[in-house]
């Protein structure tokens, strides 16, 4: 089996000085809200991505934390680059909903993380797990993004 678009460029921007820099900022583009908190890439492969972002200026909210719309970026942004280096070329996913918790105060850089069963790539609804912590290991935010996954449409040869 070949290897996934994603991965394959994920891999090949490893071999660059600062690669992950650049593939960050590459994946970033696909939403624009994505690069407004400037995230790194730190490690992606299939069910698995993990990404961080520093807590500065723009991206606190009134209490000098970092704002909730910035936790809940970094977690749609390393779902979808966990989805996009996973699913099966015949499949295809959109997010359907999003439940999170707010479990202690963002007062640090953030760590995200998703991941999912290497199992679970059918079609239908797919909860993927996802989860902030600050520098300390306690975890800030956590929740689960549903995204519905379904066939390709056949493409018609004419």
């Amino acid at each position: 089996m070949s290897e996934n678009y994603l991965l394959k460029l994920y891999h090949k921007c490893l071999r660059y000085p600062f690669g992950r820099q650049l593939f960050s900022a590459v994946f970033a583009r696909k939403a624009p809200y994505f690069r407004s908190i400037k995230p790194l890439i730190t490690e992606l492969q299939p069910n698995f991505c993990e990404l961080r972002f520093k807590k500065r200026k723009a991206v606190e909210n009134h209490i000098g934390t970092v704002h909730a719309i910035a936790l809940c970026n970094g977690l749609e942004m390393a779902m979808g680059a966990l989805a996009e280096a996973s699913i099966p070329k015949h499949l295809r996913w959109i997010p359907k909903g999003m439940t999170v918790n707010y479990t202690a105060k963002a007062d640090s850089d953030i760590r995200i993380i998703a991941e999912t069963p290497a199992d679970a790539w059918r079609e239908g609804d797919l909860p993927v797990q996802v989860k902030g912590f600050r520098a300390d290991g306690t975890a800030v935010i956590v929740g689960e993004i549903i995204i519905y996954i379904s066939a390709k449409p056949k493409r018609n040869p004419t």
